[in-house]
């Protein structure tokens, strides 16, 4: 049976997740997966097309679609703590979120994995990782063993994180940056492109740097 599936968002990451579920069903032999429409409360793009596939409507209207199910693709280095009220938006239960994972993301069967993520192209998820909900890892980044990765954080495009290491819900990891084996980042907390995570990292930071500081603490 072909899932149905609506995108949240229009946004580059949004569009990347078209591609992945695309490729998906490129690799089947029977296809999985039918991507529907987007959901986007800006109004300005409401009834266009983005990849050949039609904005819906506003995220609240998720409840007319029953037999649907969705993934979300907002999130930036400007919005990302507010990601949870974002999605909560919808008034979706968990379980009508799907993951969708690229054919070519390498993830470990040992891998325990909630709903609602998204792992593109050339991820590597080793053993005993643990990810949440709603987390999306774009390219080429490396999680290694006995992770754990919290609700809502978006870790972007070749970050290295080394093992045993905890990441509180919420948070985002900037473009390349790297974190040292077992260290543990609070929640709501940001981590510049490049910067190389040596120590544990308080709630709501914001960090930057080789070896990376503490530049800032937000107010969620």
């Amino acid at each position: 049976m072909i899932k149905k599936i609506i995108i949240l968002g229009t946004g580059g990451n949004c569009i990347d997740i078209l591609d992945t579920i695309n490729d998906i069903n490129d690799t089947l032999k029977t296809k999985k997966y039918e991507c529907i429409g987007f959901l986007d409360d800006n109004k300005n793009v409401w009834g266009k097309e983005f990849g050949g596939i039609k904005v819906l409507g506003p995220l609240e209207s998720a409840i007319e679609y029953p037999a649907s199910y969705f993934i979300n693709g907002i999130g930036s280095s400007n919005n990302y703590t507010k990601k949870e009220f974002i999605i909560s938006k919808t008034g979706l239960h968990l379980e009508r979120f799907e993951n969708i994972i690229h054919p070519t993301a390498s993830v470990s069967k040992m891998v325990q994995i909630g709903y609602g993520n998204v792992i593109f192209q050339n991820v590597t998820i080793t053993s005993n990782v643990k990810i949440g909900n709603h987390v999306i890892i774009l390219p080429n980044s490396v999680i290694s063993h006995d992770d754990i990765v919290g609700d809502y954080t978006c870790i972007t495009g070749g970050v290295c994180i080394s093992g045993g290491v905890i990441i509180g819900k919420s948070c985002y990891l900037g473009t390349n940056c790297a974190i040292k084996e077992y260290v543990k980042i609070g929640e709501y907390s940001l981590i510049g492109m490049g910067s190389v995570v040596l120590n544990d990292i308080p709630k709501n930071s914001v960090i930057v740097g080789n070896p990376a500081r503490v530049i800032m603490i937000n107010k969620k």
